[in-house]
């Protein structure tokens, strides 16, 4: 009788991810996933039991490449090196960004983020109510900024079918996003969290 296969978490959340990277969301299901494996969709559910478990492991495998280590230097320099980790880990699965929001508080690996971030907030003069916003702030950028990136970027149809919008009715709409045409990923990222810390440079930002 053959041996039954174990499989790990690692294993698992690996092949989620492959599927998801070949397939889409659409594509992502128990049996796709346990299939990537090599085993029975019912054997699958030996190690994860649901979807939305599954799901949890595939964020937090993508979150355990960042390093959460606070780098040295100045508080901004530090926040903008700790969130171009994320933005380059969540490069090599853009897929799995819608799924962060909904697992963000699961995934031990980014709350280990989410730490280190405060803990370079608190640093910074950053408390209470003004901390909280801070952190919402910058994880909301660092998901919403990479989406756009890899989901809806400067250079695509969207900002084309933009760019060719009638000038009498759209007249800023239009010049933006042909100026858009010059804007690298890289200069639309850095300039816009710049923005954002200049909002929250020092303990008056409360």
């Amino acid at each position: 009788m053959p041996r039954r296969r174990s499989l790990t978490t690692a294993q698992i959340a690996a092949a989620a991810l492959a599927v998801l990277d070949r397939d889409g969301p659409a594509g992502l299901s128990m049996r796709a996933v346990a299939a990537e494996t090599g085993v029975s969709t019912m054997a699958l559910y030996r190690y994860v039991a649901d979807r939305e478990e599954l799901e949890g492991l595939m964020v937090d495998a993508v979150f355990g490449a960042v390093d959460a280590a606070p780098p040295p230097g100045p508080w901004r320099e530090r926040v903008a090196v700790l969130a171009e980790r994320v933005r380059a880990a969540v490069a090599a699965h853009p897929a799995i960004i819608p799924l962060t929001v909904a697992h963000r508080h699961r995934s031990p690996a980014m709350l280990r983020w989410s730490e280190a971030v405060l803990a370079v907030l608190t640093e910074a003069g950053q408390t209470g109510a003004a901390r909280v916003v801070a952190l919402r702030a910058l994880t909301a950028y660092v998901i919403g900024a990479v989406q756009l990136e890899h989901l809806g970027p400067l250079a695509g149809p969207g900002t084309d079918a933009l760019a060719a919008l009638p000038a009498d009715a759209f007249p800023l709409l239009a010049a933006t996003a042909r100026a858009a045409a010059a804007v690298s990923v890289e200069r639309e990222f850095h300039r816009g969290l710049a923005l954002l810390l200049d909002g929250l440079d020092g303990p008056s930002a409360q």
